[in-house]
């Protein structure tokens, strides 16, 4: 399979309620994105869209925002994976290149949550699920999660607390983030409660975004004259469903996704500079250095305190403020991770720049509940 480079990348902001209608997201996100790879739309051959179906009002979504930017007859496919449905997308953009389909491909990710739920609402499970019918949600399952991490690692509120910090701190160098006001331990643990442990600002708010990322052959990129950014490693991996125990300790999925990951690149925890991983809720942070292999099981907890994810140390987390603070547009998140990796590799992510940035990971997962750790999960790694 042939290499495949990102040419240009295209983000709009992150908005607790947007001015702009999703299709409008959609399109300021490829109309930037575009500009950025010096390319005219009828250049790109095939197009993928992730986003929820229903949040944010439409069908065939991908054709509203496409066929009004000169992008009328393309290929199109719109992609839904839950959260991951933005990376997925990118995942299929970059399949079409390497495997000689296009030489040129482009994935969109959007979500205008406000448009059709109320602010502070959160998603419920599927009414056949199983777990879902006897009470469990998304917060609720990760708070179970760090309630047994607390128990058996000896973490605490404060603990969960400091990647609220810390993701909040790197936001106020971003511009486009959703929260830029700095805030205290004392004040994430004593925010209203979620689901205990979890308070307020350790969870993701709802946000509204697009995001579009153009995929080429080594050739193109080089012929376009850009910086191109080139894929390492695209790997998807779904769950594995079980109706017995489970280590809610343990992110299998990823833990999985990223080794096979790993194996592709030809790279190691050891190479990557900087990661954008699925923090929709504190803990996650915690969970997820360790099952992409930064430090050992249980390990996470002193990992944090010395920190290992942060400038300066082992590996920056969430450079841009991550979920937590940018806010989490569904849909859009994973192809938005996808984007601000780039802009890092380019060394192009201003204020936020993690020095000599060489590989970046990019990590989201989708669903959930119905005896899974999680239903999908896609992760990227990109060099410079």
């Amino acid at each position: 399979m042939r290499d495949v480079y990102v040419i240009g990348v295209g983000m709009t902001n992150y908005y607790k309620k947007s001015p702009l209608s999703a299709a409008d997201l959609g399109r300021q996100a490829v109309f930037n994105a575009v500009r950025d790879a010096g390319i005219g739309p009828k250049q790109v051959q095939s197009i993928y869209v992730g986003e929820m179906p229903g949040l944010s009002g439409s069908i065939c979504f991908g054709q509203r925002v496409a066929t009004t930017m000169g992008m009328g007859g393309v290929p199109m496919m719109n992609v839904e994976s839950a959260c991951s449905s933005g990376a997925l997308a990118v995942n299929l953009a970059v399949k079409d290149v390497a495997n000689g389909v296009t030489d040129i491909s482009m994935a969109v990710g959007v979500q205008n949550i406000s448009a059709t739920r109320a602010s502070g609402t959160a998603f419920s499970p599927d009414a056949n699920d199983p777990e879902g019918v006897q009470g469990i949600t998304m917060p609720g399952i990760y708070a179970m999660r760090a309630k047994r991490y607390m128990e058996e690692f000896g973490a605490t509120p404060e603990d969960i607390a400091l990647v609220a910090v810390k993701n909040r701190r790197h936001a106020m160098n971003n511009p486009r983030s959703q929260f830029h006001d700095p805030i205290t331990v004392e004040q994430v643990v004593n925010a209203r409660s979620i689901s205990d442990p979890l308070t307020l600002l350790m969870s993701c708010p709802n946000t509204d975004a697009g995001a579009a990322v153009i995929v080429a052959t080594k050739e193109k990129a080089m012929q376009l004259g850009s910086k191109p950014v080139r894929f390492l490693a695209r790997e998807v991996t779904s769950g594995i469903f079980s109706n017995g125990f489970r280590d809610m300790t343990s992110m299998e999925i990823t833990v999985r996704g990223a080794k096979e990951a790993y194996e592709i690149a030809g790279v190691g925890p050891e190479d990557i500079d900087m990661v954008e991983c699925h923090d929709a809720f504190a803990i996650n942070e915690h969970l997820y250095t360790e099952a992409m292999g930064f430090c050992g099981h249980g390990e996470g907890v002193e990992f944090i305190r010395s920190g290992g994810n942060d400038y300066g140390g082992k590996v920056v987390f969430s450079p841009r403020g991550g979920l937590l603070s940018c806010g989490h547009p569904t849909g859009c998140s994973g192809a938005a991770q996808i984007v601000e990796a780039t802009w890092q590799l380019r060394n192009e992510a201003g204020a936020m720049q993690v020095p000599d940035c060489k590989v970046a990971m990019t990590h989201v997962t989708g669903g959930g509940i119905y005896g899974l750790d999680n239903a999908v999960c896609t992760i990227h790694i990109l060099s410079r």
